[in-house]
């Protein structure tokens, strides 16, 4: 920390005293002959004397037996040399100081500037988000006798959104109706009395109304689900300074709310979960040789969206999961889930689809959306992509690459807005029912041949997220054992078509055992 004299003084001195050149004058002994080494020295001297000397040995072809002496003459001298310097800028300044060239008020001030920027006591404090105050708040509640009432109000607002999410079903569902029965009209006229072209033409109709009605939708859901964000916010912090006021006497009343004022599901559409019998299998295992480490593993038949899920019945089962679910949100003991992706980052298609759809059934009162997290990411990998694209590029160097590098670099040129095999992003939620983190691991066909090695990317990527989960407070993950979301001609024997894949769930606890209730 140094407080320093006005930028044209300051300059001044520094030409002054800095930017001369010394020479460095060494003198050893070879037998009966006496050398002398004179090397000029600009000041102040910016390489390590460590790797000067080294330079001098080679550059002068010295013998090897005077290098260390040579380090340490040098050192000396660029040590006694910066010293001098710093002294004569010093007494130059206490001169200007004396002879008022300085402003004595203007020095003061940045001196009590610096002083208070580089010391912790002085430092201002950093001034809380909206996030970590509502974080903070919502932790107290849900931990005190209004959890019930979170729950509910929660529990009402999915029920909303997932209405309007069948709303929205039925009548897309009719608009493919109609407009089928209209392509059939039309392919029975085709030949006759209309062309292909007029079949393009009522193809472009149905797909550009298809858009708008999808929009329209799509609109109405972001703004609903915004609505019922502001609000609940809004009211979880009314709720917990309400309960900050020992003198209200309302508040007993405004948490203890009755089950049949909340909404339940209107079971219609097909759309209710039913519980399916699971086939189970827990295990405990000690791992290290002094320090052990307890993992707790449950071998189940399940769907991976089965962890996302909310079911529609508000029976008390379902209340405990969500309930242990909301308690760990903001703890050290968080859960996770892993899912088997392509390399696009989107929710267009396959597992990515369907994990959305379960994600836009709920409002998420804590994270932003599930689009939004994706956007993020893909500007991340952008970034990412394009530094290193830009590394690959050596100048002067292109034509000394081989054929294999060529095509990785032209591969990661056309697709750097995509992740390789093994790479993966992590999204958070707080409205699925039983995880707060998703892994979405990037994997490419050889998950689904039979010579996966220890090195296969798709290892190595779930050996990364054990890593992060480690590392980050997430103690529960689950896995798909076999490395595949859905039935393959690998997986094709009778003793598989009993239902869903198995899943490993695994959780780590150090130096005690949890019981978990299944």
């Amino acid at each position: 920390m140094t407080a320093t004299l006005e930028p044209d003084k300051m300059k001044a001195n520094q030409d002054k005293f800095y930017g001369r050149e010394r020479e460095f004058v060494y003198k050893f002994n070879v037998g009966s002959q006496c050398f002398e080494l004179t090397v000029p020295l600009k000041f102040p001297v910016k390489e390590n004397p460590n790797n000067l000397h080294g330079r001098l040995m080679l550059l002068h072809n010295l013998p090897c037996f005077i290098e260390s002496d040579l380090k340490e003459s040098l050192s000396q001298f660029i040590e006694e040399e910066s010293l001098r310097d710093y002294d004569r800028e010093a007494e130059a300044a206490l001169e200007a100081l004396k002879s008022g060239e300085v402003d004595l008020h203007q020095l003061t001030s940045a001196w009590a500037k610096t002083y208070a920027e580089t010391t912790l006591e002085h430092a201002r404090p950093e001034e809380p988000s909206w996030d970590e105050d509502f974080a903070d708040v919502y932790h107290d509640l849900i931990h005190s006798p209004a959890s019930e009432t979170l729950l509910n109000l929660e529990h009402n607002y999915f029920v909303s959104i997932s209405e309007l999410i069948g709303e929205r079903d039925v009548e897309l569902k009719k608009l493919r109706e109609r407009q089928g029965a209209e392509m059939d009209k039309v392919m029975q006229e085709l030949g006759k009395s209309l062309t292909d072209q007029d079949v393009n033409s009522l193809a472009a109709q149905h797909f550009e109304s298809q858009q708008v009605l999808e929009n329209k939708w799509t609109s109405e859901l972001k703004q609903s689900t915004a609505i019922q964000k502001q609000e609940y916010q809004e009211w979880v912090i009314k709720l917990h300074q309400d309960l900050k006021n020992p003198n209200n006497k309302s508040i007993s009343e405004e948490i203890k709310v009755q089950p049949s004022q909340f909404r339940e599901s209107v079971e219609a559409n097909g759309r209710i979960y039913e519980d399916q019998r699971k086939l189970e299998e827990s295990f405990t295992i000690h791992l290290g040789a002094q320090l052990k480490t307890m993992h707790n593993l449950r071998l189940l038949r399940a769907d991976m969206l089965d962890f996302c899920k909310h079911k529609r019945n508000h029976r008390s089962g379902v209340k405990l999961h969500r309930l242990q679910t909301a308690l760990s949100l903001y703890s050290a003991s968080l859960c996770g889930l892993v899912l088997l992706v392509d390399n696009r980052i989107n929710s267009y298609s396959g597992i990515k689809r369907d994990f959305a759809t379960v994600c836009q059934e709920c409002t998420d009162f804590h994270f932003p959306r599930i689009e939004e997290q994706l956007e993020i990411v893909q500007q991340v990998v952008l970034y990412a992509r394009t530094q290193r694209r830009s590394k690959l590029k050596e100048p002067n160097d292109s034509g000394n690459r081989n054929g294999g590098n060529d095509d990785k670099t032209k591969n990661i040129e056309r697709n750097y807005s995509n992740i390789l095999p093994g790479e993966f992003y992590i999204t958070r939620h707080s409205n699925l029912s039983e995880i707060h983190v998703a892994f979405h691991l990037c994997v490419d066909d050889n998950v689904r041949s039979g010579n996966i090695t220890a090195r296969d990317p798709a290892i190595m990527g779930l050996r990364n997220i054990l890593k992060v989960c480690c590392t980050h407070d997430i103690t529960t993950i689950s896995i798909p054992l076999l490395l595949v979301h859905d039935m393959s001609e690998v997986l094709s024997s009778p003793g598989w078509q009993l239902g869903p894949l198995p899943i490993l769930d695994l959780s780590w606890v150090p130096a005690f055992f949890i019981l978990f209730s299944f």
